[in-house]
């Protein structure tokens, strides 16, 4: 299935792809190294801390994503509805067609806040509708220092949410991204068991940001820490209400500490922390939105340093093979531009 993600470990020379239903290894000349199958969700973007582990969000929903992926791969998992941050020994992948619960080389930890989210149902005057905050799971994955602390600070995890895009919801015109610091993980990281979702994980983030950026469809679907500006870069597929620009690209600028506000919500307001998006490139003259028009990245973003990422162009040849190439980009973020190939 399509490619989700992708990072590099440029410490020992690697890099790794999510295809959805499976990991890939492959070194920097484009030799396989080896892959990690077997899996009955939905593994999202990747990162890598600075431990060299390799963390991906992990999904399993019985929602029209989830029964889409289970009838593609022909497999069950438990009939129940689990996130979770998976965490992988990237040197135990070692040759290709591992098995995902097998192999001893990932553990994961449940996350339960969005979770809870996403099972909650709210009312809209005197309609019922599910999913808090049109929570539809977890996507975009990033390390990067605390918000509005300097570049050189400890490092969290940085977890987002993926968010319905129902043009008939108004509970979607933010993205959500939960802070997680995961020096302790290792008490609540189990062995991946698909047919028993265990629930081992944080009872909830330490903080849990808004970023109004407007509807988008599944939100934030690669999300990513830039070292050499210091920002998180934020690709999604872009939304489809007209009152928004619904850009594909958003740079939230962590050098701004999170400010609270109050946001409309099922009829009343709620105070919640917000972060504050990067002033430059277009602005949007009704909702004050700052980003960018970008056909790449919702599949694959990653920063190299010195202003250059690697970003996905992701295809499907005419025999039905996913496939992704990854172009070297430098970051412009003006008006005209985010980003521009390098030649």
């Amino acid at each position: 299935m399509h490619v989700q993600g992708t990072v590099v470990d440029k410490v020992n020379g690697y890099v790794y792809f999510s295809f959805t239903d499976k990991l890939i290894k492959m070194d920097l000349s484009g030799k396989l190294i080896g892959s990690v199958t077997g899996f009955l969700g939905h593994l999202g973007d990747l990162d890598v801390s600075d431990d060299g582990k390799i963390y991906g969000s992990l999904e399993y929903k019985n929602d029209a994503i989830g029964k889409g992926i289970k009838k593609e791969l022909g497999g069950q998992s438990a009939n129940e509805d689990g996130f979770y941050i998976a965490i992988f020994d990237p040197a135990r992948i070692v040759r290709p067609n591992m098995d995902a619960e097998k192999d001893d080389l990932l553990k994961t930890v449940y996350v339960k806040e969005a979770v809870k989210d996403y099972m909650a149902t709210v009312n809209v005057g005197d309609k019922e509708i599910q999913h808090r905050f049109a929570c539809s799971g977890i996507d975009g994955v990033a390390f990067a220092p605390a918000i509005g602390k300097p570049k050189d600070s400890k490092k969290y995890l940085y977890v987002a949410y993926g968010v319905y895009g129902d043009k008939d919801r108004t509970d979607n015109d933010n993205n959500i991204i939960m802070k997680y610091d995961v020096s302790a993980w290792d008490k609540y990281a189990q062995k991946l068991s698909q047919g028993n979702l265990h629930h081992s994980g944080p009872k909830k983030p330490l903080e849990k940001y808004f970023v109004q950026t407007g509807s988008t469809r599944y939100g934030i679907q690669n999300l990513a820490y830039d070292s050499y500006t210091g920002n998180l870069f934020a690709a999604v597929y872009h939304g489809e209400k007209p009152q928004y620009p619904n850009y594909d690209l958003f740079v939230i600028d962590r050098s701004k500490k999170p400010v609270k506000t109050r946001i409309p919500l099922y009829g009343d307001t709620k105070k919640v922390k917000t972060l504050s998006l990067f002033e430059a490139g277009p602005q949007d003259a009704k909702s004050g939105t700052r980003g960018w028009h970008f056909d790449w990245g919702s599949t694959g973003l990653f920063p190299l340093g010195d202003g250059l990422f690697y970003i996905s162009h992701n295809e499907k040849t005419k025999d039905g093979q996913q496939q992704t190439t990854l172009r070297k980009y430098r970051w412009v973020g003006d008006n005209e531009n985010s980003f521009v190939l390098v030649k």
